[in-house]
């Protein structure tokens, strides 16, 4: 049996693990939401070493939030894989926190490149608290080019979309937050994509969330095929809730 190997440096993290069978698809290839995951995760992972966890946090006033992802897949890790994922915070920009990522497996090559915007809010009134007030951790920045392109503001047009279908939001799709886990997201753009593009391997995929759902709110799935890939939106209740562009 192997070891995986876990290690804090002074402006990264690294944690090894290996792709199991339930977070791949029928190809077994890595899903998008298994990716997502990992960007969820690895934040939290990176401050839990550091001694600030998500309590530590809480009591501070503070609580994060994924804005926007952008995800660039150099060659999609199957299950077995033993992929070492390397995290790096990255400064900020106005009022988004930003974390890159790379993973790759046990040959070294690179899988996936990953940017992240996070905001901080209060835990409390979900009101944005601007980075420079967070006097409890000075960011760092990643000392090397990530192979990604940076998250972008995902519009979709008024006209012409086709209508996916709906996706209600169950009780296990719910996070410790009381909302639709950030990585469920990429489950329910690939269930409602269009048969052709289900089995195509993505070459960037890119997520902005707008708004929490919550349990029992139901998403009105649309989506249009362009130049730039194909994009998707869900519409809640009370709007957007998330805009996806998948690019093959």
């Amino acid at each position: 049996m192997q070891d995986f190997k876990q290690e804090l440096t002074e402006n990264s993290y690294i944690r090894q693990e290996e792709v199991a069978f339930g977070q791949c698809d029928r190809a077994e290839r890595m899903r998008i939401s298994a990716l997502l995951d990992k960007v969820a995760s690895f934040g939290g992972y990176d401050y839990d070493a550091r001694g600030i966890t998500r309590q530590v946090l809480i009591g501070m006033g503070y609580a994060f939030l994924l804005s926007r992802v952008a995800i660039r897949i150099h060659a999609l890790p199957c299950y077995g894989d033993i992929l070492t994922t390397q995290t790096w915070e990255n400064g900020a920009k106005g009022a988004h926190m930003q974390r890159v990522f790379e993973m790759t497996d046990q040959t070294g090559r690179l899988c996936v490149s990953a940017k992240s915007d996070w905001i901080l809010v209060d835990p409390v009134s979900h009101k944005i608290q601007r980075p420079r007030g967070f006097t409890e951790h000075s960011l760092t920045g990643c000392p090397r080019e990530i192979h990604c392109p940076a998250p972008g503001k995902i519009v979709l047009p008024k006209e012409g979309l086709e209508e996916l279908g709906v996706r209600r939001v169950m009780w296990s799709d719910l996070d410790g937050n009381g909302h639709l886990y950030s990585g469920k997201y990429g489950d329910i753009v690939w269930d409602h994509l269009p048969a052709q593009w289900q089995e195509e391997t993505p070459l960037e995929f890119h997520i902005n969330y707008s708004k929490e759902a919550t349990l029992g709110e139901e998403l009105r799935l649309a989506g249009i095929c362009g130049e730039d890939g194909y994009r998707m939106e869900g519409m809640g209740s009370g709007g957007v809730c998330f805009t996806a562009r998948i690019v093959f």
